[in-house]
């Protein structure tokens, strides 16, 4: 039969993450070869030790050992040029804590390589502004940018859709760019010199989305223009009209877009002579469909006419390996449009931010973007500029204290973290630090003086 720690051993081995196991104490039971090559550390070293004779991570199981509660993706420079991202959990017994585990993912490469297409990245987006300049034609994809292959699929078909007619349903979640795709097929298709014309199906209350998409004629209704006003459809005359968030369509609406799509034609409200148009449909949904077909909130006939060709544009948490690239893209375009220098950015903050779920998607990337380039006044980008929600945690020891400042003042070592803190949280602002602190300016400046912090 097989020794228990002879499999434990040979399994810790096996994975290309370093494992540290400790007891309660502190003490170094396992250290597995990853860790030896990420620390250069041997196990003979180590094993038996305790962690606190190893700085590189003892704040870390100190903390976790005395809190009893896990660590996640925490980010960690262990050494200059080595970046990590580590995980820690408790190990527990009969509901008692015996020791805890860390398993740590070396992410060196992936920020060199960041930093390496950050450094390109720059040339490239300038070399295909001079193309673009040169081309009688420029790609009207250029826009949507990605190498991983969810996003080169969904533009592949979209390159292959673009200059038929075919109605087209684009899919995925709010923030991935549904708009933009919907824009580059129409500037991609046989209508491009023709409108453009979006509407919001869920931003319109019910009871006008039928003038808006219909129009009305002149004195339809009690307030309305007297020469009457053209539709979103009448607008749109010979070029596309982007229904965007479709599946918010109230039912009644729903029923008649259905007969617009059959018949080429509408009624004005009010009106009596039909308007032919002719049209393009490019709809999008971050809606399953077919669900509310099945849930009686879709009917399903328009369901089919609008799932021509269907289009799923992934979202930024399955395509990590954009965020770079779309990082340098937005950082430059920003600071163009304010009028500041192209930033620059710390390792840890490439690391973060492709750790991060990205809820909001490229929406939400090109905000913090903004906000970083904004706010950001001197010196390369770092993890405290970045909003408290996108943060991971970070391990290492509060900032030193300054040498006015005695060790054993509990009370005013709060006070000079809590300020530290404040001003960093608010870039620097010193009248936003004060007000988050809850005191008055003048105040804020005494304690900065006396703390010897600028």
């Amino acid at each position: 039969m097989l020794h228990a720690e002879t499999i434990l051993n040979t399994l810790l081995d096996m994975v290309s993450e370093a494992i540290t196991i400790v007891d309660t104490d502190g003490t170094v039971l396992h250290w597995n070869k990853a860790a030896e090559q990420l620390y250069d550390i041997p196990a003979a070293k180590i094993v038996g030790k305790n962690i606190s004779d190893f700085s590189w991570n003892s704040l870390m199981i100190s903390r976790m050992l005395e809190e009893g509660q896990p660590i996640q993706e925490a980010y960690h420079e262990p050494r200059p040029g080595v970046y990590v991202l580590v995980n820690t959990s408790p190990i527990f017994r009969n509901g008692t804590m015996i020791g805890a585990i860390s398993c740590e993912q070396d992410v060196t490469k992936l920020v060199r390589l960041g930093n390496e297409l950050f450094s390109t990245t720059s040339q490239l987006h300038t070399l295909e502004e001079k193309i673009s300049q040169l081309a009688s034609a420029p790609d009207p994809f250029h826009r949507i940018k990605g190498n991983g292959p969810a996003i080169l699929q969904a533009v592949q078909v979209a390159r292959r859709v673009a200059p038929t007619d075919a109605t087209v349903l684009i899919t995925g979640e709010s923030g991935v760019g549904k708009e933009l795709f919907a824009h580059a097929i129409h500037h991609g298709s046989q209508r491009a010199k023709h409108p453009f014309v979006a509407i919001n199906c869920g931003a319109i209350p019910a009871s006008l989305f039928e003038s808006e998409l219909f129009g009305y004629q002149g004195g339809a209704f009690t307030g309305a223009d007297r020469t009457g006003k053209a539709g979103k459809l009448e607008l749109a005359h010979k070029g596309t009209l982007f229904l965007d968030e479709i599946g918010e369509l109230p039912l009644d609406m729903q029923v008649k877009l259905l007969r617009v799509l059959q018949e080429k034609q509408f009624y004005r409200v009010g009106g009596t002579e039909p308007v032919k148009v002719d049209i393009r449909i490019i709809a999008a949904t971050n809606r399953n469909l077919e669900e509310r077909v099945n849930a009686g909130a879709f009917r399903e006939d328009l369901f089919y006419r609008l799932n021509v060709v269907s289009i799923e544009v992934p979202p930024l948490r399955d395509r990590i390996e954009d965020i770079p690239e779309l990082i340098q893209l937005f950082a430059r375009e920003i600071a163009v449009q304010y009028g500041k220098p192209n930033p620059e950015f710390s390792p840890e903050v490439l690391v973060t931010l492709m750790n991060y779920n990205w809820p909001g998607n490229i929406r939400e990337l090109r905000n913090i973007i903004e906000r970083l380039v904004i706010l950001t006044e001197d010196g390369p980008i770092s993890r405290e500029h970045l909003p408290t929600a996108v943060q991971v945690p970070r391990l290492h020891a509060e900032a030193p204290l300054p040498p006015t400042l005695p060790s054993g003042m509990g009370e005013e070592i709060s006070e000079y973290h809590a300020i530290q803190n404040a001003l960093r949280t608010t870039y620097g602002n010193k009248a936003a630090a004060a007000k988050l602190l809850g005191i008055s300016r003048g105040t804020l400046y005494n304690k900065m003086k006396k703390y010897g912090l600028r």
